[in-house]
């Protein structure tokens, strides 16, 4: 299905803290427009949409029958994402849905048949693969700038206080998702893998505050993956937020340091300027390129799945003791 020059309609299921991310994307994307939003707690959602300048549905129900809108946003908690996600598109909406995209492999297959039967977009909230260094480093591994790509790194450490991290299911879950699907896009799918995970400074929740992964990629590179809520990492690039690839014919890297403001953000106590150009890059490629143009996500719902595999392999990981064949 594809729309003429007329703004593209969107509705918001959820309005927590990433909804401000979206909203701004949206606002910059001239060929979309936010229509309105629904949330649980109805004093959230009057709030939000005076802030964005939208109006507020009484039920999702309501949201998704609404014929101006063409495409749901699902920014709610994770054991939600499948309901509401089929819900929008049983009602004819394309879906673009937050990460961690389901709570089982299960859960993905099935969002993945119902767009299918729906022919509609179903687009994984996997924003890091828009922003613009990780398209570079994509087009260098694409080219072979960087010939045989020998080793891989994804690295994230930044504090979380415990109040925000209760909400999280601990950083396996809610961040090496993203350095899953990273991994994915840039240097392939791993053949096995071993992980360990503490929690160094909780003093109430269980969850883990730091995970660390080492794998075998197919292409017989090894990568690893470190992921803490534990403590900031003050000493500068490359720790902070980072991916390297190292080939046999260069190296590069991207990292949040490359644009850092000196004001904290909505969570972290610093703003990485990248992360909502990650996420405006992603809502236009979703808009223009998928609803507008027929076109496919950077990174599908496969890759979701994929990326899943690889979260609960962790998980088996650190449960047994041992290393997780994929």
């Amino acid at each position: 299905m594809t729309h003429s020059q007329d703004q593209i309609g969107i509705g918001f299921i959820g309005a927590g803290d990433v909804s401000l991310l979206h909203a701004e994307a949206v606002r910059r994307c001239p060929s979309a427009k936010l229509v309105g939003l629904w949330n649980r707690s109805r004093d959230r959602a009057a709030e939000r949409a005076a802030s964005f300048q939208c109006k507020t549905y009484s039920t999702p129900e309501a949201l998704v029958s609404d014929p101006a809108l063409h495409a749901v946003f699902v920014l709610t908690n994770l054991e939600t994402h499948l309901d509401y996600t089929l819900l929008a598109l049983e009602a004819g909406k394309h879906v673009l849905v937050e990460k961690p995209v389901g709570a089982t492999i299960s859960e993905i297959e099935q969002m993945k048949r119902a767009a299918a039967a729906a022919g509609r977009i179903c687009m994984p909230g996997h924003n890091y693969i828009y922003e613009a260094g990780m398209a570079r480093t994509r087009e260098l591994v694409v080219t072979g700038a960087l010939g045989r790509v020998i080793s891989a790194y994804v690295m994230y450490n930044i504090h979380h206080p415990e109040e925000v991290a209760a909400r999280y299911p601990g950083v396996i879950r809610q961040i090496l998702t993203h350095h899953s699907y990273m991994l994915l896009y840039l240097a392939g799918r791993p053949r096995r893998l071993a992980a360990l995970k503490a929690t160094l400074h909780y003093a109430r929740i269980p969850q883990e505050d730091i995970a660390m992964v080492q794998m075998e990629l197919e292409s017989g590179a090894l990568a690893h993956f470190c992921a803490s809520f534990a403590a900031d990492d003050y000493s500068g690039d490359p720790w902070t937020v980072m991916v390297k690839l190292i080939g046999t014919s260069g190296s590069t890297r991207y990292s949040y340091r490359d644009w850092v403001e000196t004001r904290p953000g909505i969570v972290h106590s610093q703003t990485y300027t990248a992360y909502q150009g990650s996420i405006t890059n992603e809502v236009r490629h979703f808009v223009e390129v998928c609803v507008r143009g027929g076109g496919e996500p950077l990174s599908t719902l496969d890759d979701a799945i994929t990326a899943q595999r690889m979260v609960e392999a962790c998980e088996r990981s650190v449960a047994e003791g041992r290393t997780i064949e994929l």
